[in-house]
């Protein structure tokens, strides 16, 4: 049975596990999302409080799958790890220490001995939530738009710009995806504080903040999306040549009508979960806006490395692209990976139980108040 597994199977498989992470990366940032707002949403310190609680028994998902996407990317394509890594290390130095001063942020910002204050802990939680999303949704809109890099024969790096990966705010088609990625996780995470705290006042400021945001949102996932489907594409050849394609990524879609419906369905969650929100004051939301992110997202990294397309272009140097065969690790490796990966149906399952119980009880002013532990 193994000896049928083919070395293609197992590359797509695991950029469908890439994909699905990131997905679920996506969604869990309802944390950054929901830390933007800890200055303009609530009234008072204690509603503060309760936002900052909230998000605070969650945060730690979010950077657990974001090393476990990390990790998988790395080891079953590590071409790529090396390229972007070694070459745009401007743009993940500053998405790794926006992550690292929010661990900072939720483990010191109430405790006794905090001499810097609460305030400069909440700054440091706004600017994870603002940097984190954005910079990853600007850097992955560089899977669809290409980078500035050549690979030579023993595929070490080249960065054709000083700027190592900065450069790639220069191009609005990134810019616009990586906000509608903030705004998305802004969305995300104002679902998610309505559907956790019992405070009608910050339910009432959420809503009226969501109809803000999803506009936001809409209006530059609508920008990147038709400019992506309407731009060249980065195509690969029989023989491995990677060429221009006018449509590619719209052909991409018509071409795996299946990913073409997941995407779309996504798109109907989102909507509908913001919608029930906004005008039926339903407070489930976040559950079918997640569901969503989730589809979205695996359907766009689905047609940016499937159906012979480069996953990661050049700009400098076409034939430098990274596709699937080329970046990928060793059979060998792929395979035993894939066995441990069978593992992933049991964290679902024990992170949603954790979920589950951290959740049973709707966070309230009067909790706050009493001994336990407080963000």
């Amino acid at each position: 049975m193994t000896a049928m597994i083919s070395y293609i199977f197992l590359q797509h498989y695991w950029w469908m596990i890439i994909s699905l992470l990131a997905g679920l990366l996506v969604f869990l940032m309802f944390v950054q999302g929901g830390q933007t707002m800890i200055f303009t949403l609530p009234g008072t310190d204690n509603q503060k409080t309760m936002i900052i609680n909230a998000l605070g028994r969650k945060w730690e998902f979010t950077f657990t799958t974001l090393v476990t996407f990390g990790g998988a990317f790395f080891a079953s394509f590590p071409l790529f790890y090396a390229t972007s890594f070694g070459g745009a290390y401007w743009v993940w130095i500053v998405i790794l220490f926006s992550f690292v001063i929010q661990a900072v942020a939720y483990e010191y910002r109430s405790k006794p001995a905090n001499v810097l204050g609460k305030k400069t802990f909440d700054i440091f939680l706004y600017l994870n939530g603002s940097l984190g999303p954005f910079l990853i949704g600007t850097a992955v809109a560089t899977f669809f738009t290409g980078s500035y890099f050549s690979l030579n024969y023993m595929n070490n790096v080249i960065w054709a710009i000083p700027l190592h990966g900065l450069e790639a705010l220069l191009d609005g088609r990134n810019l616009a995806l990586g906000l509608a990625v903030l705004f998305l996780t802004r969305i995300n995470g104002l679902l998610y504080l309505v559907n956790t705290i019992n405070d009608e006042d910050l339910l009432a400021m959420s809503r009226k903040k969501m109809i803000i945001n999803s506009i936001a949102f809409l209006a530059f996932f609508l920008i990147f999306l038709v400019s992506v489907l309407l731009s060249k594409g980065f195509a690969v050849t029989g023989d491995g040549t990677v060429i221009l394609e006018k449509y590619k990524y719209l052909h991409n879609f018509l071409q795996m009508p299946f990913v073409l419906i997941l995407f779309l369905a996504g798109v109907v969650a989102v909507l509908w979960g913001i919608g029930t929100s906004i005008f039926k004051d339903r407070r489930n939301g976040i559950w079918f806006t997640g569901a969503g992110t989730i589809a979205v997202v695996f359907s766009l990294f689905l047609i940016a490395g499937f159906n012979n397309t480069a996953f990661y272009p050049s700009l400098y140097d076409l034939n430098s692209s990274l596709t699937l065969g080329k970046s990928a690790s060793s059979k060998f490796t792929l395979k035993t990976m894939m066995y441990v990966s069978f593992i992933i149906p049991f964290v679902v399952v024990y992170i949603w139980y954790a979920w589950k119980s951290i959740n049973d009880k709707k966070i309230t002013a009067d909790e706050m108040k009493e001994d336990g532990h407080i963000y």
